[in-house]
């Protein structure tokens, strides 16, 4: 885990991060990097007294890590209770009997569900128990048995977020195969929510990246925050671009959370309709412009346009209302929208000698 710890720590300077590049002259940026929601969170404020900073960041780690007992789906939290999220999946094995829950998971349940019909199902948090059968809802990932005739019969269940019944606080399922697991939405809800706050107390300048998904307020000096894109199968970023207040960025990829097995990779980002995990994509980054759910839609999007096949990315990426996308796929071949192009700055050798990258029109 120490060793996984420190590789992310790395990860975070040339991932989908920031490049801080700091004069002689001490800026006026506050910064700090924390671990919640299983990866590395990283902080960075602009403008205020360190003293401020630091309370401002305390305050957002300290929601952050309340957000993630609550929405936990596997640990248990204190007194080896479960979450707010493992006991409403507990309740939901166990029948169709109603369970209050707060306010605040009843409003994320219902965006999720939106999300999910939205995405025609590509994006699916209702299927905890085939996440849990490949192995990813541990601390750290190694090679799994592949049980062909569990996963069969997981996805013959058919768990999906409409068969979860919400009554005001009172919530159930209509299949007792259901359980959430909402890894694919929690960082873009608390990117959201800290963005929120952070405006809310008046700070102009601030970037929050959770993982690999950020949100920008403001700028960096008199410049604009700048962030880059990893590559998923090298230690550099292939490109960066500038983020404007507002914006969020997030990429999916297959290059953290995974297992080889007999030469095969097998990564944490799964088809609900197979039931196994994608092979034919390395990574998927998503663009937002400024919107209320700006955040949670960089966490979100990228997972249907990863999960979709080659040839339906564009039409799923429309689907989703996605301009600004790009797309790699297991032979390092980039497909990027249009949109996104024009704002990238390319570093990667390869990409700028050979320009091996295929412009995508939307439909």
């Amino acid at each position: 885990m120490r060793k996984w710890l420190i590789r992310l720590a790395v990860i975070a300077l040339i991932a989908v991060g920031v490049f801080s590049f700091r004069t002689l002259k001490q800026e006026p940026l506050y910064h700090t990097q924390s671990y919640v929601f299983g990866t590395l969170v990283d902080i960075s404020i602009y403008g205020e007294t360190e003293a401020r900073a630091k309370l401002l960041t305390d305050h957002i780690l300290h929601d952050f890590q309340a957000l993630h007992d609550q929405l936990h789906a596997w640990k248990p939290v204190g007194n080896n209770q479960p979450g707010e999220l493992g006991a409403l999946n507990a309740a939901f094995a166990n029948g169709s009997t109603p369970i209050t829950i707060s306010p605040k998971l009843a409003a994320i349940l219902t965006d999720a569900t939106d999300l999910s019909l939205k995405s025609q199902g590509l994006f699916n948090p209702a299927i905890g128990h085939l996440i849990g059968t490949w192995g990813f809802q541990r601390d750290e990932f190694t090679a799994v048995t592949i049980d062909d005739a569990k996963i069969k019969a997981l996805v013959k269940a058919n768990p999906r977020m409409a068969d979860i019944v919400l009554k005001g606080n009172s919530a159930y399922s209509t299949n007792t195969s259901v359980k959430l697991d909402l890894g694919g939405y929690a960082k873009g809800y608390a990117l959201d929510m800290a963005a929120s706050y952070l405006r809310k107390q008046q700070v102009k300048n601030a970037l929050v990246n959770i993982g690999g998904n950020i949100i920008a307020i403001g700028q960096h000096g008199d410049k604009p925050w700048r962030v880059g894109i990893q590559h998923p199968r090298k230690p550099a970023a292939i490109a960066t671009l500038a983020l404007a207040d507002g914006w969020a960025i997030g990429t999916s990829g297959d290059y953290q959370r995974y297992f080889m097995l007999d030469g095969k990779r097998y990564c944490h980002i799964i088809d609900p309709r197979s039931g196994y995990p994608v092979q034919h994509t390395q990574a998927v980054t998503v663009l937002i412009p400024p919107q209320n759910n700006a955040g949670v839609l960089s966490d979100v999007a990228s997972k249907p346009i990863f999960i979709a096949a080659p040839e339906d990315k564009a039409s799923t990426a429309a689907m989703l209302g996605i301009q600004y996308f790009m797309v790699m796929d297991q032979q390092s071949n980039i497909a990027v929208s249009k949109a996104l192009a024009q704002k990238l700055d390319w570093l990667d050798p390869e990409v700028n000698n050979n320009r091996h990258v295929k412009l995508v029109t939307l439909p």
